[in-house]
């Protein structure tokens, strides 16, 4: 009985939202005769609870895990993940050095304010980018240069083949309208414009007359920024025609929708300290872990890990068994899979590393040492926890003894280089892998906690990076994984234990047709909008 009158009183504080939204945005209602029916087919309600805290500026990061929306990019993805243009009607890589990429620009664009769009839009964009060192990270780049009104020129200060993902990423701000309020009212020259952000409660898009590419079909968006449980209840009252909800809710039937279910990199893993105890980083934070560093350790833990029954406990059969962090990509090594659930295979992996239960008391010892360790999970969030909990549990009986700790990100950054941390990560920028292994980013923000080092894998990175292009660099990309020798996955150096990929889960309202969507990135934007300019009504 509570817990029915409970969702009575969600579904009316949603309603309450909502009414509030379209009364602040409804245009009033003209006298022409039109049915209402008929022009609410055009409009969309979604209930989406990641709201960006920075808002909507591209130089700052806004568009990294999703469409930017509002802006354009030079350059996109499609749905095979393919590179194809956008703004871009060419561009052009030097094949000497490899370090001028030369782009030429559409000649018919417009923002939507009806300005045009230039080079010296593109010249400001990623020179703000520059300037406000945000995680656009545009290092590499030595200059950007308008040659002439629709000829950008970027100089990069050394080869890098992976630059073609900043330039598929990053959204372009008008150099004229752009001020230190634009994040909180963008203009750009996408699909949709800028309408209304109630800060905590929704965003209001309308479609964008200027728009150059494929005329979306619905003309206002309302984005509704709601609570898991609060999202489910506005879809159980029909308030909302697509609502983002995670797998606890999945086996729920809400009438007049369907569950739709969408293959991610949206992975959740485990990275281990990879090297012994002794140092420190510069702010005298402890690096290492003895335990963690021995190999056996981490490679019993690999292949004892049941992936399957993560994926069938903890997500509800929503998501698939993870062994890197870009599965299912382009540049994904398929040999990296391995077989797993396998107790009597990472027990004898560990008698021969010399692990005994000496003392009997369950957990394993040598030399001293304890088989034990503490895994680090974000306290506020129920898979990592779960997950978190579910492995320490499949660890047990193999004499490993892993305890487990919730916190905030803040604390987890204090002990990060020397404890255990569950993680996610998941984007379709190989760059990505070498931020998470390379050894020249160790001890980095969150990248390479474990400060892991392979100088065999790093070579594959310099030449992944340095290739003439992307299908050049993808072979270098895959022998990092595993070259049938070394690697940084669990046939290697298991660096990492990599768990599960969650699908991301959709209750999308009967003939509300959302398109071809191509494997999502990290859960930080919204990746469901990458091609909302196909989303129409099938019936």
């Amino acid at each position: 009985m509570k817990k029915m009158l409970g969702i009575i009183l969600l579904t009316m504080m949603v309603s309450s939202i909502i009414l509030i939204g379209c009364n602040q945005s409804k245009p009033k209602q003209k006298n022409d005769g039109d049915n209402v029916a008929d022009s609410k087919k055009d409009e969309l309600m979604m209930a989406f609870g990641s709201e960006p805290e920075t808002g909507f500026d591209p130089t700052t990061g806004w568009g990294r895990y999703g469409s930017p929306l509002f802006q354009s990019t030079l350059l996109k993805r499609d749905d095979k993940l393919q590179i194809v243009n956008d703004l871009a009607v060419s561009y052009e890589v030097d094949k000497e050095d490899r370090k001028i990429w030369t782009v030429k620009l559409r000649d018919d664009i417009k923002f939507s304010d009806g300005e045009p769009l230039t080079a010296e839009d593109v010249v400001f964009t990623f020179e703000t980018a520059t300037k406000n060192g945000s995680v656009v990270d545009l290092n590499v780049m030595e200059k950007v240069e308008a040659l002439d009104k629709l000829t950008v020129k970027f100089t990069l200060k050394e080869p890098q083949s992976t630059f073609i993902n900043t330039l598929a990423a990053t959204g372009i701000v008008p150099k004229h309208a752009y001020g230190a309020d634009y994040a909180e009212n963008p203009i750009g020259s996408g699909p949709y414009q800028f309408v209304q952000w109630d800060k905590g409660q929704q965003l209001i898009v309308k479609a964008n007359p200027n728009y150059y590419g494929k005329k979306p079909y619905f003309k206002q968006v309302t984005f509704l920024f709601l609570s898991e449980d609060a999202s489910f209840a506005a879809a159980q009252a029909g308030e909302v025609d697509i609502a983002y909800i995670p797998a606890a809710f999945s086996n729920r039937e809400v009438p007049g929708m369907r569950l739709e279910a969408v293959e991610t990199v949206d992975n959740r893993g485990i990275v281990f300290p990879f090297v012994k105890s002794g140092n420190f980083t510069e702010d005298g934070l402890p690096i290492g872990n003895d335990i963690t560093a021995d190999p056996a350790i981490r490679h019993a833990i690999n292949i004892a890990i049941d992936r399957q029954a993560l994926v069938d406990g903890v997500l509800e059969g929503y998501g698939t068994p993870a062994y890197t962090s870009v599965d299912g990509l382009p540049w994904w090594n398929p040999d990296t899979v391995i077989e797993d659930a396998d107790l009597d295979g990472a027990r004898k992996l560990l008698e021969k590393a010399g692990w005994k239960d000496t003392d009997g008391d369950g957990i394993l010892d040598k030399d001293s040492m304890k088989a034990e360790f503490t895994l680090y999970y974000l306290a506020n969030d129920e898979i990592r926890q779960s997950l978190a909990i579910s492995v320490a549990d499949m660890m047990k009986p193999l004499g490993i003894n892993i305890k487990i700790e919730g916190a905030s990100w803040d604390v987890i950054g204090n002990n990060m280089y020397s404890s255990a941390v569950l993680m996610g990560w998941g984007s379709h920028d190989p760059h990505e892998m070498f931020n998470i292994y390379g050894s020249e980013n160790a001890g980095i923000d969150y990248y390479n906690t474990g400060f892991y080092e392979n100088k065999k894998v790093d070579e594959y990175f310099q030449n992944a990076i340095g290739a003439a292009s992307e299908t050049e660099a993808i072979e270098f990309w895959k022998k990092a994984q595993w070259d049938g020798t070394t690697g940084l996955s669990a046939k290697g150096d298991a660096a990492w234990a990599w768990l599960v990929n969650i699908d991301h889960l959709y209750l999308v309202k009967d003939g509300l047709d959302i398109g071809e969507q191509r494997i999502h990135v990290h859960g930080h934007g919204w990746p469901a909008t990458d091609n909302i300019v196909d989303w129409k009504w099938s019936n």
